[in-house]
């Protein structure tokens, strides 16, 4: 199982993937969570790497986090540029509009949610197909 990780000030988009990049598990932590929370999907996920965006806070967070699992699992950083517009694309795809909604044009509308978590899954994506 790959752990995508999208590092934020005050929260952090989480996800957990199959080695073909299918989501299993995606969820937006805050920042305090993040340590017990991703401890935890240690112990319920065989993670065998890990895929971090590379610009907001991620030096920082690398140090966090890379303590907290195994020294020999992979720890790989992804160009995240974009990926929150991207991800506010897929949130549309993945949880699609419904009644008035669906008649406001797709670039009008804004997820009623932060989409951190889809981001980690689009770093997953970028991981897998450069």
């Amino acid at each position: 199982m790959i752990l995508g990780f999208d590092p934020g000030r005050d929260k952090c988009g989480v996800a957990i993937a199959y080695p073909d990049g299918t989501p299993q598990w995606y969820q937006v932590v805050n920042r305090a969570d993040v340590p017990p929370v991703l401890t935890q999907l240690q112990q319920d996920y065989a993670i065998t790497q890990i895929v971090m965006g590379n610009q907001t806070t991620a030096q920082q967070w690398a140090a966090e986090v890379k303590p907290l699992f195994p020294a020999d699992i992979p720890f790989n950083f992804v160009n995240e540029r974009n990926s929150s517009l991207e991800a506010r694309d897929r949130y549309w795809q993945m949880f699609p509009p419904q009644g008035l909604a669906r008649l406001i044009p797709q670039g009008m509308r804004l997820p009623p949610r932060p989409v951190d978590d889809i981001v980690a899954i689009l770093l997953i994506e970028r991981y897998l197909n450069p």
